[in-house]
């Protein structure tokens, strides 16, 4: 088995490992020591880049001072990726909900930089596209931080197809720093981000950093059609049996078989698979043991041949 491999983002000088953590649990389901658990497997692993956000943990923010505290000593090692741009509050502040205008950025950097206990941040991007504020005046407070220091690069997340342009557009006309990655919602059985944003990447040069690539486990392996899911797995939950019920079966199972005929889980496929996609740099995957980091690292390792892709291909389309 190869180790982990590592890729540009985007057409940018960011270099990332294949598998990402994506740091959602951190400061909700695990404390400071299952984050540090979590983080330390990463690093045994291979893993680099480590992603959350500002709205992420309970209360908001803790994922981000779990994560800063577990990365004490050795945050240099690593590319650091947060958010913002999200309902941090829960009430209105004085910008009613223009969390993409100036003011916003400058105090959630701030905000975000104390909790991570960090002065500069490797990618910061915007959560979710805020319609009240021009991109351009986003765009022009994410510049001044990087010109600043404070943030190397930046990214987008939630970004529709033509948002993309017209962000590449307006930071390349305006000379303001432009985004290098889009994070979208990306799995082998959700992938309408192919009609628009992936050829938008591709043009322009952003890497796509899909999330959910297991589709809320529903491609981790652990669930059957037909039988009761596993005691203690996510998808046990009695809030969650519709989400079974309405499984895609048919390319789950197809999938599954797909990958036993070349040796590996219908992990490795969901994370593999989508790795062999175009313009995805990076698979963020989260994790809440280090068993489970271990598991999505070893699958990013498997590189499908071009044979692969082809018969991946065929299976997806039916």
């Amino acid at each position: 088995m190869s180790e982990m491999s590592y890729r540009r983002l985007g057409a940018s000088g960011l270099v990332v490992s294949v598998v990402g953590i994506g740091c959602n649990n951190f400061g909700r389901k695990l404390d400071a020591d299952g984050t540090r658990a979590v983080v330390d497997a990463a690093f045994d692993a291979g893993i680099t880049l480590f992603d959350t956000a500002d709205i992420y943990g309970t209360p908001h923010g803790s994922s981000e001072e779990c994560l800063g505290a577990a990365l004490k000593g050795r945050r240099d090692e690593i590319v650091l990726a947060t958010k913002f741009g999200m309902d941090m509050e829960g009430v209105n502040g004085p910008d009613f909900g223009a969390r993409g205008s100036r003011s916003y950025i400058v105090r959630a950097v701030e905000a975000s930089l104390r909790r991570l206990g960090t002065d500069y941040i490797d990618l910061y991007q915007i959560h979710t596209p805020d319609e009240a504020t021009p991109i351009e005046e986003t765009l022009s407070a994410l510049d001044a931080l990087v010109r600043s220091g404070k943030v190397r690069y930046l990214g987008n997340s939630n970004f529709a197809g033509w948002q993309i342009a017209d962000a590449d557009w307006t930071a390349r006309t305006a000379g303001h720093t432009p985004f290098i990655s889009a994070q979208n919602q990306y799995s082998l059985l959700h992938r309408e981000v192919e009609d628009e944003v992936v050829p938008a990447c591709e043009q322009f040069g952003l890497g796509l950093l899909p999330f959910f690539p297991l589709d809320s486990g529903l491609l981790s392996g652990k669930y059957r059609r037909g039988t009761l899911p596993p005691e203690g797995t996510r998808l046990a939950q009695e809030r969650y049996q519709r989400w079974l019920d309405g499984a895609d079966w048919d390319t789950i199972e197809a999938l599954t078989a797909y990958g036993e005929e070349r040796g590996h889980s219908l992990l490795d496929v969901a994370i593999a698979g989508l790795a062999a996609q175009p313009a995805v740099s990076s698979v963020i995957a989260g994790a809440t043991t280090p068993e489970q980091v271990r598991a999505n690292a070893a699958a990013g390792q498997w590189r499908l041949s071009a044979e692969d892709v082809v018969a991946l291909d065929r299976v997806l389309a039916g």
